[in-house]
Parts: C-alpha cells; structure tokens; sequence
C-alpha cells in the first residue's frame, strides 16, 4: 500500500527534526562552536582567514607610512611650498619673455610690482644682505632706505653700480654674473626699499638724491594668462 502525500510529508518532517536534533546536540559538544549565543544563534570558532590580516596589518601599516610622508617627511612638499614652486615657476616662465632696459622709468614700475619684488628679494638676500643688511639699512655698504645716495643720484644710477661697481671695488661688479633681466629687477627692488623703516639704520651718507619718477606699475597677468602665453 503507498503512503498518502500527507504520510510521506509527515515522514519527511519527522526525520529532518531528527537530523537537526542529532546536528544541535552534536555542535553542543564541538570545540569549534564558540560558548556564547545571541537569540538562540551560535557562532562557529572559525579563525579570520590569511589574506584577511594580511591586507588588515598591511592597510594599517601604509596608514601610518602615509601620514609620515604627507606631514612629517622632509621630502614631501607642504603645501605651503607647492605654493611657492608654483609661484616660482610662474614667475620663470613669465622672466623668460621679458626683455627689460635698465631704464628709471622701468626700474620705477617694476619696483611697484609685488610679484617681481618677490622675485627681486631673493636675488637681494642671496647677494646683497652681507653689506647692505636683510632690510636694505645698510651694514659694510650704505643704507638703501633714506633719500641719500652714496654712488648714487638718480635711480637710474643704480643698474650702473650693480652692473659695474663702485667705490675702487668695495661695491663689486655684478655684471658679469647677472643678466640684464635681473639686474633691472634687482635695481627695482633696490628703489623699492626707499622710504621703508629698516630695524638698524645706518646714518645717511652721500648727497640727496632726486625723487623717482612717478610712473604706473607694470600690467601684471595671472598664472593662467603666463602659463598660456608661454604655450
């Protein structure tokens, strides 16, 4: 005689319960099966695999490489100083066309110009700060801040001193070292200090010198405009 559907579906239940009775009762006693539950689920004892702590301790080790090298590396630019390459590079790329005559009305303008000035100050603390001090107050040399000039009674004397020298050679010639670019920057710069308050002044030596001539500071383009006229 064949089982009804209803026997055979009986049957069935009633042997799976066995089967999962035998399976709980089993895991009860399995050391793999961890000694806790939450809402009647037990947790197998199953370790975390290789790869996993391997990408873990790796992460956690780049983590700390990362940071070290983003704030605390001396190899890895601040952002400070990208800003200060990518002022630098603006600023070469635009010295490049400039094709500058040691003019007092162009060394007047440009000593206006705060970017060139930047430029300019570098070339100043790089050569001139030993005798002329780091605020142009003068030191060994005379002080470039009062309206008194040394070797000098126009503005456009001073590309002459730089370029040629002065005083039998207390002032060197730097025209053999610098393009005429720089040295028109560097008059500029020079002119600029007039006026300024320096920390330590030196007396004012020399005869008064003219005023500069009152002239419009260069047209100044952005980084954008410099960077697409040089491509």
């Amino acid at each position: 005689m064949m089982p009804t559907r209803s026997q055979s579906f009986l049957w069935t239940m009633t042997r799976q319960t066995r089967f999962d009775s035998v399976r709980i009762r089993n895991m009860a006693h399995d050391p793999q099966i961890l000694d806790h539950e939450y809402d009647g689920i037990k947790e197998f004892d199953n370790p975390t695999p290789g790869w996993w702590n391997f990408l873990f301790f790796f992460f956690i080790l780049f983590g700390i490489v990362y940071i070290f090298m983003s704030i605390a590396s001396p190899y890895v630019p601040t952002p400070e100083q990208e800003l200060e390459q990518a002022q630098l590079k603006w600023t070469k790329l635009r010295f490049e066309g400039l094709e500058l005559e040691p003019t007092p009305e162009t060394i007047a303008s440009y000593a206006q110009s705060k970017q060139w000035m930047d430029y300019a100050k570098g070339l100043f603390k790089a050569n001139c700060v030993s005798c002329h001090g780091p605020d142009g107050g003068g030191v060994v040399g005379p002080n470039f801040c009062d309206d008194y000039g040394k070797n000098l009674k126009t503005i456009g004397d001073i590309p002459l001193v730089i370029a040629n020298g002065a005083g039998s050679g207390a002032m060197p010639a730097w025209g053999q070292r610098f393009q005429q670019n720089d040295i028109v920057l560097l008059s500029a710069y020079v002119a600029s200090l007039r006026g300024t308050t320096p920390l330590v002044p030196k007396p004012p030596e020399g005869e008064l010198m003219e005023p500069w001539p009152d002239v419009p500071p260069p047209a100044e383009a952005s980084p954008d405009e410099a960077e697409s006229s040089d491509g």
